[in-house]
């Protein structure tokens, strides 16, 4: 599975990128809503989940190209959570029946930074896959 990621790590990041453009800008009467989700805060689930892949994705991505530095990681977390707040930004303003919220931003910015958390834990593996 490591080596299908790194073999395809500029597509999967590229399309996980539009997925959740498309996921955002979907108005919000095609979303499918479960009451009794919403008192396990199921929704926040989603977007920090959605978030923890991306940085993933983009880590993944700049380690397999040897551009990975620190400088290079802080650049991908600063710029997934300012992705996340742009997105929930135009949910309040520009797409239909969407609604930006506060608690989703602060969930997209933690999935980020599990992303990074995760991503740094099991980097050796990226090692011994290549």
């Amino acid at each position: 599975m490591v080596k299908i990621l790194l073999k395809y790590s500029f597509l999967a990041t590229i399309s996980w990128t539009i997925i959740i453009f498309v996921l955002c800008c979907t108005p919000g009467k095609y979303v499918p809503t479960a009451h009794w989700l919403e008192l396990l805060s199921f929704d926040k689930f989603v977007h920090a989940s959605i978030f923890f892949i991306l940085t993933c994705l983009w880590l993944v991505y700049m380690f397999k190209t040897n551009k990975l530095s620190m400088v290079t990681m802080i650049f991908i977390i600063f710029g997934c959570v300012a992705y996340g707040g742009l997105l929930e930004m135009m949910q309040a303003t520009v797409f239909s029946q969407r609604s930006g919220d506060w608690l989703d931003f602060i969930a997209n910015s933690f999935g980020c930074l599990m992303g990074l958390w995760f991503f740094r834990k099991n980097k050796y593996r990226l090692n011994s896959a290549n």
